[in-house]
């Protein structure tokens, strides 16, 4: 099958986005339980614990608490995690040990729309994740509304950065414990140095650099800002460092399992 087989990609791939709904549609009570209660272990840990021992950040210009600043880090991080880990463990599940690809491939479905929808259905968890978290924390007053709910549409986006760039792991591991290696050198370094748990201002200048390169800093500042109502143009260059890296991952993901797959 040729290379250009992978990039025929039409509405047939919601067919596979559908298959994988059911599926989460029979488990949806253990998929609920962590965003429900994931934000609510970090506000008790960060806004009883360390938040009384740093008092207040000095951000983007004015003065907030550290649970306030953490909390759009903790919507960010989730997003992160939904997508990359659905495109990783899940996705490798289904193509080597399931099956599954294997019988979709079987159909009139082309490669490239099974990991389309594989993408596009690891964005939608992080999406359905985003909006059981944003319920949560705008019980406690964390979000400014209405830009918060702009976070929503964020997490589809961010998931499609995170899902691409997962899917690409996907096409390029030989088995599904090398998958440490992209969480400890990729996930782990975003994690601790994109801006989530202290401003990027505070690293030395080489750091602050190559955190700009990361991901998951713009999707963090986006969230961030939106969190604080401080919405301005300037947002327009973080969404279009997410936009560009969706339009160079998806392809490359597609590539990588093209070659898995295929050749």
């Amino acid at each position: 099958m040729k290379l250009s087989s992978s990039f025929d990609i039409s509405w047939r791939f919601l067919r596979v986005w559908q298959r994988n709904l059911i599926v989460y549609r029979r488990i949806w009570k253990v998929n609920f339980l962590p965003p429900l209660f994931e934000p609510l272990f970090y506000l008790l840990a960060f806004g009883m614990g360390l938040s009384t021992m740093i008092g207040t950040i000095h951000y983007a210009g004015v003065d907030i608490s550290y649970l306030t600043f953490i909390t759009p880090a903790i919507l960010a991080i989730n997003i992160m995690y939904n997508a990359f880990f659905e495109t990783t463990y899940a996705s490798f599940v289904r193509m080597y040990y399931q099956k599954t690809f294997d019988a979709m491939m079987a159909t009139p479905l082309s490669l490239g729309e099974v990991i389309t929808a594989e993408i596009i259905w690891g964005a939608t968890k992080s999406l359905f994740a985003t909006v059981i978290m944003l319920a949560v924390l705008s019980g406690f007053g964390l979000i400014h509304y209405p830009d918060g709910l702009l976070i929503i549409p964020l997490a589809f986006l961010g998931g499609v950065a995170f899902g691409s760039v997962g899917m690409l792991f996907t096409g390029i591991v030989p088995s599904i414990d090398v998958f440490n290696l992209p969480i400890f050198l990729f996930i782990t370094p975003m994690f601790l140095f994109s801006g989530t748990f202290f401003p990027v201002e505070n690293l030395p200048d080489w750091a602050q650099h190559l955190a700009l390169a990361l991901p998951l800093t713009h999707l963090v500042r986006l969230t961030r800002h939106l969190c604080l109502g401080l919405v301005g143009v300037d947002l327009l260059l973080e969404a279009a460092y997410l936009l560009v890296f969706c339009l160079i991952f998806y392809p490359l993901a597609l590539i990588s399992m093209h070659r898995r797959l295929i050749q």
